[in-house]
């Protein structure tokens, strides 16, 4: 009897700190607990699964073999669709929760769901590594290989991808149709950048290749188009020799004019195999600069990836607390996911005292709660209330307006940190260029958190920072909340080509122009 009893009081004493605090509070602010006992165990079960399921795939070579028949399997979907008449747009039928944007896709409910089950590597040709006059070395993928599974493969056998974009669970799919970013980008550029060649099933069902040389319109279009001028099927991706670790400096800098400054004097050294900084005012900064090499010495080594380790935003903020300058060697695997345990510093929201040494020790090696499954058990209160209390964004601007852009940042939503990530724009064809006929340096402003201005509104204060990213022909990632009206969009990105190819390849009747599928302007 008396453990009901005791079961009974806590209830009611929950209920009471409900009734005090609000519902509200609770869901944003005690969440930790769900994340704790359910989610973290089933994202690590979830994680086992798919790399094994990975190894196995690639070592029996298998994939390669079945992804003719995966392909014709989609191709027979949109065949099938067209016999039915036509009679709503298509979409991927991966379910919504499972990609890593913030968005809530309403329209697969209503959409032509097509079953797209690409998931492995099917190639790694480094046999040109010993013919350098031929092509570059690639690595042949489908679009729902992750990094993760990327960086775990190459990494292995001497190989990495030049632009690597950060979290595990980004997909090479949606780092095309959308795009990606790393601090190498300032050599490379963004994702589609290091690709080489896409595949791609069409509105009509016929299967296309397209590469700068054929079929090179499409080619140009297929980045940041979301998937509506057709279904990508496989990838080319360019890689590099990879080395053993990153000789990362850390510098502290102070007062936004020096910040400015320096960051952009390091990403304009081509020497810089990397370039980041971490903002955490208005006035301070860190700025890393690294290189890859297979030296390190022992004493100055960092595997920050291990799950005892302090979050990798933590670490970086020590040096500027006690405003020394350093010097570290970071694994090439560790270095590269090095905001992935804290979800950038997404995660002290969710599980404040996630980077207590305490809990790194005893549960850290679980630690990160998938993105997708956060969403999943989201719900669609708590949805709401980030939605209007918290901003994921990524603003892409030119370089020379860094010092502008961090004053607006400031001032539409004070958000801290900041992420900052240099990277060359090049002038080609597509949905994204530089205003003039020349390649420009840019810089992707990351800001992830809760504002602190006050008064925020998300849809009044976004607006304003978006007028403000056009305004210097700057262009917003697509995967999050865009709140532009149409006019505002096409004014923002050259739909030019883009228009031209969905007309040419009956994309009309077949998939939504890509403001419908992510404004929400035209969501609501």
């Amino acid at each position: 009897m008396e453990p009901a009893v005791s079961l009974a009081v806590c209830a009611l004493l929950f209920l009471l700190w409900v009734r005090l605090k609000g519902l509200e509070f609770v869901l944003i602010h005690q969440r930790w607990v769900f994340v704790c006992l359910f989610l973290l165990p089933l994202s690590l079960i979830f994680d086992i699964y798919y790399y094994v399921r990975a190894w196995v795939v690639f070592k029996l070579s298998s994939a390669p073999r079945l992804h003719e028949q995966r392909v014709r399997d989609i191709q027979k979907q949109v065949r099938e669709w067209k016999e039915q008449g036509s009679k709503t747009f298509m979409c991927t039928g991966r379910p919504g929760w499972l990609t890593v944007s913030l968005r809530v896709g309403k329209y697969k409910k209503t959409h032509k769901n097509i079953m797209i089950n690409l998931m492995d590597i099917l190639e790694v040709d480094t046999k040109k590594q010993f013919f350098p006059w031929l092509q570059p070395q690639i690595v042949r993928v489908e679009p729902l290989v992750t990094m993760g599974q990327v960086t775990a493969l190459l990494t292995s056998i001497g190989w990495t991808l030049p632009v690597l974009p950060e979290l595990d669970d980004l997909t090479v799919g949606g780092l095309i149709m959308g795009t990606g970013i790393e601090s190498s980008s300032h050599k490379y550029g963004l994702f589609q950048h290091i690709c080489t060649a896409y595949e791609l099933v069409l509105a009509d069902g016929s299967f296309v290749r397209c590469t700068p040389s054929e079929n090179s319109d499409l080619f140009y279009a297929v980045p940041w188009s979301c998937g509506t001028l057709g279904f990508l099927v496989a990838a080319e991706i360019r890689i590099i020799p990879a080395k053993k670790y990153v000789k990362l400096r850390f510098e502290p800098v102070r007062g936004l004019e020096a910040i400015c400054a320096k960051f952009t004097h390091e990403s304009q050294r081509q020497e810089n195999h990397f370039v980041e900084g971490l903002l955490y005012s208005l006035d301070e900064a860190v700025i890393m600069t690294g290189v890859m090499t297979d030296e390190a010495e022992p004493s100055k080594l960092n595997s920050i990836g291990n799950y005892y380790k302090p979050w990798f935003f933590k670490h970086v903020e020590n040096y500027l607390k006690t405003n020394r300058e350093g010097l570290e060697y970071i694994p090439l695997r560790h270095y590269y996911h090095r905001h992935t345990r804290s979800i950038f510093w997404e995660l002290q929201d969710i599980i404040p005292f996630g980077n207590n040494p305490i809990f790194r020790y005893l549960f850290g090696w679980m630690v990160p709660p998938k993105i997708s499954l956060l969403k999943l058990t989201q719900g669609e209160t708590l949805r709401k209330l980030y939605e209007q209390h918290h901003v994921v964004q990524d603003m892409l601007v030119p370089m020379k307006c860094l010092q502008q852009a961090l004053h607006t940042f400031q001032n539409d939503i004070h958000v801290y940190p900041i992420w900052l990530c240099p990277f060359i724009l090049p002038s080609q064809p597509g949905l994204v260029h530089p205003k003039g006929n020349e390649a420009e340096l840019y810089i992707d402003i990351g800001a992830y958190g809760e504002p602190r201005v006050k008064h925020f509104e998300a849809r009044s204060c976004m607006r304003q920072l978006e007028k403000f990213v056009r305004s210097v022909h700057g262009f917003q990632m697509l995967y999050a909340d865009c709140y532009m009206n149409r006019e505002e969009f096409w004014e923002m990105f050259d739909g030019s080509l883009y228009h031209k190819l969905r007309e040419k390849l009956g994309c009309q009747d077949a998939f939504p122009e890509v403001y419908d599928k992510i404004c929400k302007a035209a969501r609501h």
